[in-house]
């Protein structure tokens, strides 16, 4: 039986036994949990393997990489910005980035790349790793792109260039990395939180060890009519390399990124490469929906207008329905987190962190070992016992 490690207040008995069921129940090998409260930690759990081949626990302070979670974090820096006046979300792109306006983006509003709206999900021609790693080759890339549709019209799901391009505005506007802002203006006024986007190699023996179990069953292997007919679109994308879905996630060469890589790791990657523990990523959300040891990120009235919805209804990426408001994932019937104005951000296999401001909720759930597809109950589990807790 897989040791749980940390506290949770009584009336989260059930939250700890939803995360502990995670592990002999839902496939979970290591794992942590942090919920806050209206700015006080309510749940701060831990528990299993951080690296099952060398048998090393999960501590503490162990980090993990939380994929597309940390594109909440990005979001975040980026209204930081706006609420001090030096970026307004409605000018166009080019206003900060001139050399943006290239093959007929001028008129793009930062906000088009916030909420998925600008079709830049995929390059014609991919870029060396190295490269997308150095951030200036990928940028000037992104900067001569043609979109993949009118910008505006739709929205698609920007999986890989999110980063490179809010973070590039960022750069531009603060004359910071993005993840030299994020440490400077985010993680160091709220404790020195363990949240690195551009991972110091000091923190490196910290980090767990990813697993990437294959699926029980290859829905693209079954015939079509045997599939729900609500998943069948998205299934046939995800089959097909030349499209958006496969194209999105390939726009560097080699498309495969070993995200537990030193280089990859190191580098700043802002749509992807978060590397946090699950209190750092819970205390920076409880600091968007109230003050958090007399810290306050963004003013109530700019997490509102943050979370107005953008976009909806069928994500030319994805293949399904999906929301967003400036840079946050919006609740949906699939994902309806603890309430209508909750928002926030999953990653890729299982990480999820979000606020809900009516509650005075923060959440955060990071975790090794990567599940992908709608089987996947471990995050939602955990939201459906908070919920119940709150009731």
């Amino acid at each position: 039986m897989t040791m749980i490690h940390g506290e949770a207040a009584t009336r989260f008995g059930g939250v700890r036994a939803a995360f502990a069921e995670n592990f002999t129940e839902r496939g979970d090998t290591g794992a942590a949990l942090c919920v806050y409260v209206d700015g006080e930690a309510v749940v701060d759990l831990w528990g299993g393997l951080a690296d099952p081949a060398a048998n090393r626990p999960w501590q503490r302070d162990t980090l993990q990489l939380v994929y597309s979670a940390t594109k909440g974090v990005v979001a975040t820096a980026a209204h930081m910005l706006a609420e001090r006046g030096e970026l307004d979300l409605d000018a166009p792109v080019a206003r900060y980035w001139p050399e943006f306006a290239a093959n007929g983006k001028g008129g793009i509003p930062v906000r088009w790349l916030l909420s998925h709206r600008a079709g830049l999900v995929a390059l014609d021609e991919p870029v060396p790793l190295a490269d997308a790693l150095a951030w200036t080759p990928m940028v000037d890339a992104l900067a001569a792109q043609k979109p993949q549709w009118t910008p505006g019209t739709a929205h698609g799901y920007h999986g890989r260039t999110f980063g490179w391009l809010v973070g590039e505005v960022i750069r531009r506007v603060s004359g910071r990395t993005p993840g030299r802002f994020l440490a400077e203006e985010i993680a160091a006024p709220l404790g020195g939180l363990d949240f690195f986007v551009g991972l110091p190699p000091a923190e490196r023996e910290r980090v767990s060890v990813m697993s990437y179990p294959a699926p029980e069953v290859d829905l693209a292997s079954l015939p079509p009519e045997s599939l729900p007919a609500e998943i069948r679109d998205a299934v046939a994308m995800w089959a097909d390399p030349q499209s958006l879905a496969n194209r999105a996630f390939a726009v560097t060469d080699p498309a495969d990124v070993d995200f537990g890589s030193a280089e990859v790791q190191a580098a700043e990657i802002p749509s992807s490469n978060g590397i946090c523990t699950a209190r750092a990523l819970a205390r920076i959300y409880a600091a968007l929906v109230g003050e958090v040891d007399g810290v306050r990120l963004l003013s109530p009235e700019t997490v509102a207008a943050a979370t107005v919805q953008q976009s909806a209804g069928p994500d030319l990426v994805m293949g399904f329905p999906s929301r967003f408001g400036s840079g946050f994932m919006l609740p949906t019937l699939l994902a309806p987190l603890t309430g209508p104005a909750a928002f926030g951000h999953q990653g890729r296999g299982g990480s999820l962190a979000f606020a809900d401001p009516e509650r005075g909720l923060a959440f955060a759930y990071v975790v090794n070992t990567i599940v992908e597809g709608a089987d996947d109950r471990r995050a939602a589990t955990l939201v459906n016992a908070v919920r119940a807790a709150l009731a």
